[in-house]
């Protein structure tokens, strides 16, 4: 049901070829619908999730598995970010009037058979493809910010996205693990990019500035940057990519460009945020903000609890410190949490929080 990309070579520890590993290599980019793949069984040292229901297209849907018809959705895979992985996942096939045409590619930084087992046993009619990551692309780029998390490798492994999907892949939705769809997201899918690269939506009325430190502001070469555009803040946890315009436009090496100043100077405290917002701000294609209620994690520093911003809402992201699955078991949860809760499918031998 899984596929490793033959763009990043894979290397084997000793007496690690299971069938599972024989499969991946066999089996480059197969069709996640069609490939047979032995996976073993998850592991106790890992999290034990229960199987989701099998979601099914509704009667206006084109048949599944056509590149017409099929919705692209990247994501990283970790570990330590599994129980929120996948929640998304759920909530997305939950929410979507077409299921059955979705292919998910996600992105892991090492080869953990336990985490990919526990996909497919999660969901085992999911079309779905992994790819490596090699964290060596950015260890040398990668500055301190004001949260660990964030300087994790596969935190920037969304940049390189263009170099890891198979090149028949023209647009895909790249989100955060962090978060829950409460809507169709076909919707965004379909959004008109027109000449963009990029669609997210935009928050013009937040403090731009801040995203910068003085020493950038005070440079005039460095100051000039956003000349001839409207720079708005938006988060790269959630957006709409044009794969293409992406690859032709060299926007990965820009960003890298950015990194690489960075090491220089410092010119902001964030991890892989500001140099998107430095290549891209002001030129991406703006969606409705219900796309992206973001921040539910609190500040970056202590992850307070936030309410909800006024209006519609699609998506809810838990950007910040706080997780809501971390704050649900401390039982510390933030109201905003127990709107994550219905998605969890983590088996717990633990008491319930209404027990």
């Amino acid at each position: 049901m899984a596929s490793w990309s033959p763009s990043s070579p894979l290397l084997l520890p000793g007496g690690l070829l299971s069938s599972l590993i024989v499969a991946f290599l066999l089996v480059p980019f197969a069709d996640a619908a069609t490939a047979t793949v032995s996976i073993r069984k998850p592991s106790p040292d890992y999290p034990i999730f229960r199987e989701a229901p099998a979601f099914r297209n509704g009667v206006s849907c084109a048949s599944p598995g056509r590149d017409s018809s099929t919705i692209h959705v990247a994501m990283t895979l970790d570990a330590n970010y599994l129980r929120g992985t996948m929640a998304a996942v759920l909530s997305i096939l939950q929410h979507s009037t077409c299921p059955e045409n979705f292919e998910f590619h996600f992105l892991c930084a090492r080869f953990e058979p336990e985490v990919f087992a526990s996909i497919k046993s999660t969901f085992p009619y999911l079309r779905f493809r992994v790819y490596r990551f090699d964290s060596n692309r950015v260890r040398g780029k990668i500055s301190k910010s004001i949260r660990q998390a964030l300087d994790q490798p596969l935190n920037y492994a969304r940049i390189y996205l263009a170099d890891l999907i198979p090149p028949n892949v023209k647009r895909i939705i790249y989100l955060d693990s962090d978060l829950v769809v409460v809507d169709d997201i076909a919707e965004l899918w379909e959004v008109d990019l027109k000449d963009k690269v990029l669609a997210a939506p935009e928050y013009c009325h937040a403090n731009f500035t801040k995203y910068f430190t003085d020493l950038f502001w005070s440079d005039p070469e460095l100051a000039k940057t956003f000349d001839g555009r409207r720079p708005c803040y938006f988060n790269t946890g959630v957006m709409v990519v044009d794969v293409e315009k992406w690859r032709v436009g060299g926007y990965t090496q820009k960003v890298e460009e950015w990194m690489s100043v960075q090491k220089q100077k410092r010119i902001y405290h964030l991890g892989s945020l500001p140099p998107f917002l430095l290549v891209l701000a002001g030129n991406i294609k703006a969606v409705d903000h219900r796309w992206n209620q973001h921040g539910l994690g609190g500040d970056n520093i202590e992850g307070k609890c936030r309410s909800l911003h006024p209006g519609p809402i699609s998506l809810l992201h838990w950007s910040g410190k706080g997780k809501p699955w971390l704050r649900l078991d401390s039982r510390k949860p933030c109201n905003v949490d127990y709107l994550w809760a219905p998605y969890d499918l983590y088996r717990s031998s633990s008491p319930s929080l209404e027990e």
